[in-house]
């Protein structure tokens, strides 16, 4: 039986302004996006993680990963819905996710350090 497969959409940490998110840097988000995708892998899932910029290439990006195989669920982070000011981002990747792969589940995480639990609720690996 093939493995489930899960897509994580982010925002690219390097790019982030964390001072609203004390105690939060790139480099611990970066950690642990790379945990969590290493967690789904050890619960039998085929996960990937695709990192976007802040508009100019997001959606191309996103699609062109939607697009290289079916995935039964895609995470979309936390700081793609947070802060306001990405709202209209959000709703462009959750609409590629609609059109792309409307078969497929959709879940949020609430921090970077939650994303298995997330699709745990959608999907059996």
């Amino acid at each position: 039986m093939a493995k489930k497969t899960v897509l994580a959409i982010g925002i690219e940490p390097s790019l982030v302004d964390f001072s609203a998110f004390p105690g939060l840097t790139a480099e611990l988000v970066t950690s642990y996006i790379g945990a969590q995708i290493e967690k789904l892998r050890a619960m039998g899932y085929d996960a990937d993680s695709c990192l976007i910029d802040l508009g100019d290439t997001a959606e191309a990006v996103a699609a062109a990963a939607l697009g290289a195989k079916h995935y039964d669920c895609v995470v979309i982070g936390a700081g793609l819905r947070e802060p306001r000011e990405r709202l209209l981002l959000f709703e462009r990747i959750i609409n590629l996710v609609h059109l792309g792969a409307p078969q497929t589940r959709i879940c949020f995480n609430t921090t970077p350090a939650d994303t298995a639990e997330a699709v745990q609720r959608w999907i059996e690996p």
